[in-house]
């Protein structure tokens, strides 16, 4: 079996303190998606939560990076920061409709991230993630949802999204749970803990189990050591990976994501 395909980047590409440190002293900032993007190889669009975008935008993204590169958007506020997330079908349709598909074979997961007040109600959650479409226009879409509240530490909740074909993202936070079963056709992590005293954010053998945990979960397994509440493993099948160094110390974390690509 040939394993899947591993990419690991940051959140966005605009910020300041990235100026001097990542970026190099007085690139332009129209350019720096251009270089980020060369950089790393996959980015974490967080705009797209707070506001909608023009296809246009999107093009532009796409046709700035290059081959192989590939863009994972972050699902809107409307549709996750809601009392009731079985009533959001009309803010989902609206937020695929914008122009991701613009993107093309550049376009990567999209990500839900959940209000950290959400509670697991399954009806809820079984109804959100039916809204979730296959695709938009004819290009396939990939969904992950990262909650952030402890009662989604269930095996009700792994099984829910296993069934639904859709990932759980996992969040190595200090501060919120994570819930490590694979459940989806690719893995989806977001490591939350980079310390800015330590110039990659992680320190060496920290690196060194991300780039063992990534490898693993590209060749069908799932890593030991990780927080598991399902009661059975998926079967083993090749799947594509996501690492996103994505908050803590967020200056350290084009550092720490180049510092994994360096040992994989």
């Amino acid at each position: 079996m040939t394993p899947g395909t591993i990419r690991v980047g940051i959140g966005g590409w605009t910020y300041p303190p990235w100026r001097g440190v990542f970026y190099p002293d007085g690139w332009p900032q129209k350019l720096e998606l251009e270089y980020a993007s060369r950089h790393v190889t996959a980015i974490e669009i967080n705009g797209t939560f707070y506001s909608t975008f023009k296809p246009a935008s999107f093009a532009g993204w796409r046709d700035t990076a290059p081959d192989g590169f590939v863009f994972a958007v972050k699902g809107s506020r409307f549709c996750t920061n809601r009392r009731v997330l079985g009533e959001a079908g009309e803010a989902v349709a609206r937020f695929c409709a914008q122009g991701l598909v613009e993107l093309g074979d550049k376009l990567g997961p999209i990500l839900w991230q959940l209000a950290p007040t959400k509670r697991f109600d399954p009806d809820d959650i079984a109804a959100f993630l039916q809204l979730l479409p296959a695709a938009q226009g004819g290009v396939r879409l990939r969904h992950a949802v990262q909650p952030r509240h402890e009662s989604f530490v269930c095996p009700e909740f792994v099984a829910l999204a296993r069934a639904a074909g859709v990932a759980i993202a996992f969040g190595d936070s200090a501060t919120y749970p994570g819930v490590a079963d694979v459940t989806g056709p690719f893995v989806y992590a977001r490591l939350e803990r980079a310390e800015e005293a330590v110039p990659t954010g992680y320190d060496e053998p920290a690196l060194d189990r991300w780039a063992d945990a990534a490898r693993t979960w590209a060749a069908g397994g799932q890593p030991a050591g990780l927080p598991y509440v399902g009661a059975d493993a998926p079967a083993a099948s090749a799947r594509d990976v996501f690492v996103f160094f994505i908050n803590g110390a967020k200056v350290r974390a084009p550092a720490g994501a180049q510092a994994l690509l360096s040992r994989l």
